[in-house]
């Protein structure tokens, strides 16, 4: 029994090595685990953060995007209202300039009338005047003798007045 050794048994060699990997998982804690456990938090930290970096970006770019939108929208309605502001200007002014061209040609044609009836009045004279010559001559050929002047004016203003109302009332 002398080589014989317990299947289970405390030796010397089992507590050294039970020494030995205690010392050694002390010294890679010291040097190994603190350092990586360290390293991996702070690079769970930087992910950390730049995620929420990212996340802030992605909100404030969609705030900003709404704003635009908000802003392009603000601008297309001012658009509408300046060209609805500008038809409304441009058919004021087409009825104030067909209004300006209907009382030109109302007052061109008051004008006709009046230069119209002012050649009728003097073709009317005219033509008194020459029945007038006529008249005259006729009475003067028919009757041969010497009227006085007073009797001669008499006689011409009532042909003139008979002649007159019979040929412009028709």
């Amino acid at each position: 029994m002398e080589g014989f050794k317990p299947f289970i048994g405390i030796d010397f060699e089992l507590i050294a090595q039970w020494v030995n990997t205690l010392i050694m998982f002390l010294i890679m804690r010291k040097l190994l685990f603190k350092p990586v456990t360290a390293f991996m938090e702070n690079r769970k930290q930087e992910v950390s953060g730049a995620f929420t970096e990212a996340e802030e970006a992605t909100a404030k770019a969609n705030q900003m995007r709404k704003e635009y939108e908000l802003k392009i929208e603000e601008a297309k309605e001012e658009a509408r209202e300046i060209v609805k502001d500008a038809n409304i200007k441009a058919q004021n002014n087409a009825e104030e300039i067909i209004k300006q061209a209907h009382e030109e040609a109302k007052r061109l044609s008051e004008k006709a009338q009046v230069e119209i009836a002012r050649d009728r009045q003097k073709v009317l004279n005219e033509l008194k005047d020459e029945i007038s010559g006529m008249a005259v001559m006729a009475a003067s050929k028919i009757i041969q003798k010497d009227i006085d002047k007073t009797q001669h004016e008499k006689l011409i203003n009532d042909f003139i007045q008979e002649v007159g109302e019979a040929k412009w009332q028709n």
